[in-house]
């Protein structure tokens, strides 16, 4: 064994610039997926440091112990507390101080008139708790708010929105309200929690603009005595509490919203990241493998001397082993450390371009650590294996010949096996997203079409190749000709070296399809549904922003261009026991701004006991007009509501419609969501548009836009969900485009003597560079043209499975410009990844090369 082990070593050093390209690949992988693992261990650990400083002076959290969640949201909405209760907990033994917490939606207007955060995380408004150990936010500069109007907002939104003390803005509660800065305050040591902005106001204005009535709060902030511990506090708090309130320990309070935070945003940003670290190791997995494979092939001659020597199959295969181990434990300790590098790159990168961010050390764990290092070893130990087993099989007579050059071909029972395999898999997806509406079957049928491409790759490699680089023949005569022989010659290397390009451009495809789709999707939702001219809105998405006053709909109605003007409201309530949006509307009005469709019964007469619900939600819970439910808000009230309107279309009017005056008595913060406006006769869009947006200026300058620009809008999160998505791809294009070059660079040595041959009967230096460069973008044609088709086909699944669980029609959309550009960048990469190779082959001595083995 240590003879196989000192010969693979040798190896190695003898030929270190062969397996460069696989380093790499391993190196960047690794790098990727620890840079992910570090860069969630650090958010967690920050999040956990902060929400623990924040709170570390309450004990005790009095709140509701209802709420009310709806389908898509995990946290839900809670029961307000009476702030009368203040005086019985005051009484309790044990408790030293105790102070509500009012809290609701505040967006702050910076110095140049736009809004202060609100893209995603919320933007928080609430009373400044004068007792400094029960308020989580700490006051750094100025004082705290003493008049009604005065305010301190957190130092991050402040800097953000170029505000200082002394400064008088607008703070959007959704209705505006003039404010003056008087202080400047830090979360948990941090100048805010991450992107979340917040603002302090004293409690009679928190009450009168956050709260539906004076004598609510959010919960009730508890401080014990020296010597009494959270647990027995909450012990002694609880039997003076009335039904449906309960009491958690502050450690509880602050671990759930950490646990909030995590569950959201940190357990979705690292699957998402985690991805495509996988999609970068599944493209360094076909590079590993055709490196290895090429190498194997190249020592048949040498393996072949081994074994007529005396050495065992196992003792080959085992030497193979050795080397791809030695390359894997060196591209994955270097990956380590890179990967740390990364998550240092992103935490500097990421505050700087608005991400939420929170600052702080780096924090490596052994999980974090240990899982890319064996994740490294493993694929390139598994690439290995096979070409390891193939040179195990090598003949000892097979030292008599001259040194291998592979030019396999595709066998019948691959093409056969892969035929199966696309059959099968086109079965299984059509079953999934047409007839059962399964995910899983779909995401089947899906996996099996990539095995498919992959065992397809050499019969289709044959066919594509000769097309594609039939017209290199006409336009650069013999150099074409050689160029398309050489990609033609070994049909299962170019097929796995055009692999690698393919799953990058494949999954590039995918996104791209679906995103066009999404932007498709949401054009046909605002042009089927939305019946209005202009659109009333706040540029946000997520849980960020204010919100709408509710009197903007009244007031742009009272404006002569103005034909109709209806504010869509959200609120929540368990409909029959079930967590369920209620959109708070003018219903008459709703109908003449939006195509509702077919309506059964009558929206004009809900009443304040009355509910409207879509034709899909009726029939999925048996509803009818007359039926009657059984509706619970959040103040804990419950009542019946009767069915009087059942609707065909629900895109943007939701499941459930109720009334203002039925909502009236349970809101809390009331705020619009959209106001959809119809001009009258003959008011063009120009004009109704300034006349709105004079209107709506009173109202903290909401956008206005016509019902295109608002589909538009609508869907800006796509172009930037994209955007992040090319950008994190780039990792899987650039490994294999370095496998593309090592290939090159390999097959470059392996013909030496032949390209020696070429040059002395008169082929040029610059002849034989375009050889090399036309051989690569041949195979990264190949490899664009077939991630193309893939991409594109597993775009119509994700779209069509999306339709299936969702219950939403979605549209199907190709956008041509993006595709070709995709295509123009696969291109791009087989010239880029041929310059070094056709350098090097363009450099070989005429004489060595011919004398060559």
């Amino acid at each position: 064994m240590n003879a196989t082990v000192r010969l693979s070593l040798s190896s190695l050093r003898a030929h270190r610039r062969r397996f460069a390209g696989t380093f790499l690949a391993v190196f960047l992988g690794v790098a990727f997926l620890t840079g992910t693992l570090v860069m969630g261990d650090t958010l967690r650990a920050s999040f956990d440091s902060m929400f623990g400083t924040a709170a570390r002076g309450t004990d005790a959290v009095v709140r509701g112990a209802d709420v009310i969640t709806t389908p898509g949201e995990s946290r839900g909405v809670r029961r307000p507390v009476d702030t009368s209760l203040l005086t019985a907990v005051a009484r309790v033994p044990g408790v030293a101080a105790s102070a509500p917490e009012i809290q609701g939606a505040g967006q702050l207007v910076g110095r140049k008139g736009t809004a202060v955060g609100g893209q995603g995380p919320p933007t928080l408004a609430g009373n400044w708790i004068t007792d400094p150990e029960l308020n989580p936010y700490r006051l750094a500069e100025g004082r705290a708010p003493a008049k009604s109007g005065e305010v301190v907002v957190n130092r991050g939104a402040a800097r953000k929105g170029g505000l200082r003390i002394g400064d008088t803005t607008t703070l959007r509660t959704p209705d505006p309200v003039r404010v003056t800065i008087v202080g400047l305050a830090t979360f948990g040591g941090e100048d805010g929690m991450a992107q979340v902005t917040f603002t302090g106001m004293t409690r009679a204005d928190a009450e009168k603009y956050l709260t539906a009535r004076p004598g609510q709060a959010a919960s009730i902030l508890v401080r014990a005595e020296p010597g009494v511990g959270q647990r027995d506090l909450v012990r002694r708090l609880t039997p003076v509490l009335p039904r449906g309130v309960e009491a958690i320990t502050g450690q509880e309070s602050a671990q759930e919203n950490t646990d909030m935070i995590s569950s959201q945003f940190l357990t979705m940003f690292t699957t998402f990241l985690l991805v495509f670290s996988g999609v970068a190791l599944l493209v360094a997995t076909f590079s590993i493998h055709n490196t290895f494979a090429i190498v194997v092939a190249q020592r048949t001659r040498e393996n072949a001397l081994l074994r007529a020597l005396g050495a065992a199959r196992r003792q080959v295969t085992a030497a193979t082993l050795v080397e791809a181990s030695a390359v894997a434990i060196a591209g994955s300790a270097a990956g380590l450390a890179g990967g740390i590098g990364i998550a240092a790159g992103l935490q500097a990168l990421f505050p700087a371009i608005g991400f939420p961010f929170p600052e702080g050390g780096l924090v490596v764990t052994s999980r974090s650590m240990l899982p890319p290092l064996a994740v490294g070893v493993v694929v390139c130990l598994g690439s290995a294996l096979l070409p390891a087993v193939r040179a195990g099989r090598t003949a000892p007579l097979a030292a008599l010949r001259e040194s291998a050059v592979d030019s396999s071909g595709a066998s019948r029972s691959r093409a056969a096996a892969g035929t199966a395999l696309a059959v099968t898999s086109v079965a299984v997806t059509l079953a999934g997203v047409l007839v059962s509406r399964s995910v899983w079957a779909a995401g089947l049928g899906a996996v099996l079409a990539l095995a498919a491409f992959v065992v397809l790759g050499p019969v289709a490699s044959t066919v594509v190749v000769r097309l594609l680089g039939g017209p290199l023949d006409r336009l650069r005569g013999v150099t074409g000709a050689l160029a398309r022989r050489n990609a033609l010659r070994s049909p299962k290397r170019t097929a796995a070296t055009a692999g690698a390009l393919m799953i990058g451009v494949a999954v590039v495809s995918l996104f791209t399809v679906f995103g066009a789709s999404l932007k498709a999707t949401m054009d046909q939702t605002v042009s089927r549904s939305f019946a209005g001219d202009l659109a009333v809105s706040t540029p946000s998405f997520g849980a960020g922003g204010s919100g709408l006053s509710p009197g903007l709909a009244a007031a742009v109605r009272r404006l002569p261009e103005v034909d109709t003007a209806v504010g869509l409201g959200r609120g929540v309530a368990e409909v029959d026991g079930r967590g369920r949006s209620l959109t708070v509307t003018d219903p008459d009005a709703l109908a003449r701004t939006f195509d509702l469709g077919r309506v059964r019964g009558s929206l004009r007469a809900l009443g304040t006991d009355g509910i409207a619900v879509s034709r899909k939600e009726a029939d999925a819970r048996g509803l009818t007009t007359g039926d009657r439910a059984r509706l619970t808000f959040t103040d804990g009230r419950t009542g019946m509501f009767t069915v009087r309107a059942v609707y065909g279309q629900s895109e943007l009017a939701g499941d459930y419609v109720v009334t203002r005056a039925a909502w009236a008595p349970h809101r809390t913060q009331d705020a619009d969501t959209l106001v959809a406006v119809s001009l009258k006769d003959g008011v063009g869009a120009d004009a109704g548009r300034k006349a709105v947006q004079r209107v709506a200026a009173r109202y903290g300058n909401p956008q206005v836009q016509t019902r295109a620009e608002y589909a538009q809008s609508s869907a800006g999160g796509i172009d930037m969900m994209l955007t992040l998505v090319y950008a994190l791809l780039a990792l899987a294009v650039l490994i294999a485009l370095l496998g593309i070059a090592n290939t090159l660079t390999l097959a470059i040595h392996e013909r030496t003597r032949e390209l020696g041959l070429l040059r002395a009967v008169g082929q040029t230096r610059a002849q034989l560079r375009a050889m090399v460069r036309w051989e690569s973008v041949l195979i990264a044609a190949f490899g664009t043209a077939g991630g193309l088709t893939l991409g594109t086909c597993l775009g119509w699944v994700l779209v069509k499975a999306s339709e299936g669980a969702s219950g939403t029609s979605f549209a199907f959309a190709v956008p041509p410009v993006r595709l070709v550009a995709v295509a123009l960048v696969g291109v791009t990469a087989g010239v880029l990844a041929a310059l070094r190779p056709a350098r090097r082959a363009a450099r070989l001595d005429v004489l060595r090369a011919v004398a060559a083995p």
